[in-house]
């Protein structure tokens, strides 16, 4: 079963801003996004970057990567940090992978909250 990182980590942003934040605090969406970029970017339950890891299993992490060679592939180019994160093993690379999409993943999740609420 293919893991696709850009829906489960945008399903971790909509949980974690349901959960977490209070939306009228905001003077504007950039504000928004730039505050959850800051916020989740370390936020374990979301990228697993504060702790290392977001799975807590080494197994379960080559499960998700191995599914996504191509996406840690651009990952690691983006970060410049190829041969330190495989280094580290199965779980950095999980955790870089969520790092590297999760600006499109809070404009996702905003969209789709912003979408729920006009309904």
């Amino acid at each position: 079963m293919y893991y696709d990182y850009y829906n489960e980590v945008k399903n971790d942003v909509i949980d974690y801003i349901k959960n977490n934040i209070d939306l009228s605090e905001f003077d504007s969406l950039v504000d928004l996004q730039e505050y959850l970029y800051d916020e989740l970017f370390v936020e374990d339950s979301v990228t697993g970057n504060g702790s290392g890891s977001y799975t807590m299993s080494n197994r379960k992490a080559w499960e998700y990567v191995g599914d996504n060679l191509d996406l840690l592939g651009d990952a690691l180019e983006e970060f410049e940090e190829a041969r330190y994160t495989l280094l580290q093993g199965a779980e950095a690379c999980d955790v870089t992978i969520r790092c590297y999409v999760l600006p499109e993943c809070i404009d996702n999740a905003l969209d789709e909250l912003m979408g729920e609420s006009e309904a």
